[in-house]
């Protein structure tokens, strides 16, 4: 009997079977609570009824199904329609003739080992306005039928889920997708490469239990950050944050134990004065001479406003400073790049010419001042780029990377997390600098291969910028085990460009796919094409982006110089000489925003 059944037929009895009564109450009651068949019958009847009241529609309502449907295409539709002007990376549209005409055919879940350099994609993560990995990867899926036009209007109706967010610009020698794909093809892992371009590749397909994630099933992953050598030199001497770390260690009376840590490079920047700037400024005119010097002094030694400009009213800073950002917003429109065309012309932004020592203007208007000015900054970055590392400074990084080892809170080196927050907490089972470096064409590289459970929003690119700033300043390395402390510390952000993951592990779920005849999820079979694509598209891009752009020079050069409080945790002053947010969404200098992460990329390098 249903449930409003039941309650008429208590009403109608009251009077005469006061029992009966508390029986319906009961049954009534057992139904609410343990959902049986007249509480299932009363939720269907609920369903059936028509709208009612004042202002209300008429019709039926919406099941919840119905109802969640309803809502996501109409936030689908506003994404699409208002601020993607009617385009989508993640929503494939076909007539209903098209998807009437189309063959039935039934969906796996499965498993997708991938491998994509993320140079000019935005992060992996599909979405409507953005170029990504995914984005380029589902309409793969939908041109080699892997997935029917009934379903390409929305991944999630595949059930797709990544194992591992990377950022904007991160590549993956070897990451895994989960969802439902139509594999009966022999050759289907041909068919949507065919759709792909060469800087990403699917590697295999397996065959899954249905309730797979490769998210959750996932144990750990291998993560490489290649980087120069040169990184782990010293700030120079005139910049402003060179200046703060000798004045700190001589007021604190620690100089020399400053001094001592900086080890071999602690002479470096004298030598290059003596044997490379100095010769070019002596052969300058006294006039141009001093103005260079000035030019260079204010370029080197900036107060910033909120938005991030030289307070100094110096026409030439402004317009370097300017430049770098009309570079910035150039880059961001460059969503094609990948191909060679859109690789070459790289080289004509006002970022890679100030990078490489060169004015913005011309040869034929080039003053005096700028031409000197232009040849300074050229010889400081081939200055660095000669530099080859010591065995006593990769034993120093070395040393600081050790101390991520175990379970520590990371509160310090992420975006919107407190030290309270159980999540910062992460394991690091290995983080290891290999010894020997590499040299391509004139520069040396050092490559740090971190394996952890899982990490966070920028958290690696931060551990390296920390363990690379206590080296390269001479600072204690007991400041690494400070900012695991509730102290909130501002951290820079390494680029990105250096940061690979190198593929996530599956040791649990390989042990119980053993058990039920299911294929481990393995990249080993592989490991010769990977290794290939690799050397192709992802280390290649990351020594010719370097070299184009000098994007290691810029990001210490801009944290070196910004003149501010926020990094002075590095001086011997300690954290006390820094500033301390009083929470995340303080307010910062816009030219700062991007070293800290709080201009985040979108997408987490791993989900949390």
């Amino acid at each position: 009997m249903a449930a409003n059944e039941t309650t008429s037929a208590v009403a109608d009895s009251a009077t005469n079977a006061p029992n009966a009564v508390h029986a319906a109450e009961s049954t009534e009651k057992n139904n609410r609570h343990q959902g049986n068949r007249g509480g299932r019958d009363r939720g269907n009847d609920k369903q059936k009824r028509k709208h009612s009241g004042f202002g209300s529609a008429k019709g039926p309502v919406p099941d919840k199904r119905e109802r969640v449907q309803n809502d996501r295409n109409a936030k689908r539709r506003k994404v699409i329609d208002e601020e993607n002007k009617g385009n989508s990376y993640m929503s494939i549209a076909f007539t209903p003739e098209e998807i009437a005409a189309e063959e039935r055919r039934p969906k796996r879940k499965v498993a997708v080992m991938i491998g994509y350099a993320g140079t000019g994609y935005h992060g992996i993560q599909i979405n409507h306005k953005d170029k990504t990995i995914e984005g380029d990867i589902f309409a793969a899926f939908v041109a080699a039928g892997a997935i029917s036009k009934a379903n390409a209007d929305d991944p999630k109706k595949s059930s797709l889920v990544r194992c591992a967010r990377t950022d904007k610009g991160v590549h993956a020698a070897g990451n895994v997708l989960s969802l439902k794909l139509i594999v009966e093809d022999e050759d289907i892992v041909e068919k949507i490469n065919a759709h792909l371009p060469d800087q990403i590749r699917i590697w295999g397909i397996q065959r899954t239990s249905n309730g797979f994630s490769c998210y959750q099933a996932c144990d750990s992953r291998w993560y490489e950050y290649l980087m120069p050598s040169y990184s782990l030199l010293p700030p120079l001497p005139h910049s402003f944050l060179g200046k703060k770390l000798t004045k700190s260690a001589k007021e604190k009376g620690v100089y020399d134990e400053y001094v001592d840590r900086l080890d071999d490079v602690k002479d470096f920047w004298e030598e290059v004065e003596k044997n490379d700037i100095q010769p070019i400024l002596e052969k300058l005119e006294p006039d141009v001479r001093t103005e260079v010097l000035r030019k260079l002094h204010d370029t080197q030694d900036q107060d910033l406003d909120d938005e991030g400009m030289p307070t100094k009213p110096d026409s030439d800073v402004v317009a370097e400073d300017t430049g770098m950002k009309d570079a910035h917003e150039q880059e961001k429109s460059k969503k094609a790049y990948g191909s060679a065309e859109a690789e070459a012309s790289l080289g004509d932004t006002p970022v890679q010419e100030q990078a490489n020592g060169q004015d913005s203007k011309t040869e034929a208007v080039l003053t005096p001042v700028e031409a000197a000015f232009r040849e300074i900054k050229a010889a400081y970055v081939a200055a660095k780029r000669r530099y080859r590392v010591s065995p006593a400074r990769v034993k120093r990084l070395q040393q600081a990377l050790d101390l991520y080892l175990g379970t520590r809170n990371f509160h310090n080196y992420t975006i919107m997390k407190s030290h309270k927050d159980p999540s910062a907490k992460r394991h690091i089972k290995s983080f290891q600098v290999n010894p020997t470096p590499i040299t391509i064409r004139d520069t040396e590289w050092l490559s740090l291969k971190v394996h952890g459970q899982s990490f966070m929003m920028h958290q690696i690119r931060k551990m390296v910028a920390m363990a690379v700033m206590v080296v390269r300043c001479g600072a204690p390395l007991s400041i690494i085990s400070v900012s695991y402390g509730p102290r909130r510390i501002s951290i820079p952000k390494a680029p990105g460009l250096g940061l690979m993951l190198e593929r996530p592990m599956f040791t649990e779920y390989n042990k119980k796919a053993a058990g039920l005849g299911k294929e481990a999820i393995d990249f080993s079979k592989w490991e010769d094409q990977i290794a290939a694509f690799k050397d192709e598209h992802i280390y290649r891009r990351m020594f010719e982006l370097e070299e184009k752009e000098n994007s290691f020079h810029l990001f210490f050069n801009q944290v070196d110089n910004f003149r501010t409080d926020y990094f002075l945790w590095v001086t011997a002053g300690g954290v006390e000489a820094s500033h301390e947010r009083s929470d995340r969404t303080e307010k910062v200098p816009k030219a700062l925003q991007a070293e800290l992460g709080d201009e985040a990329d979108g997408v987490e390098e791993v989900g949390t």
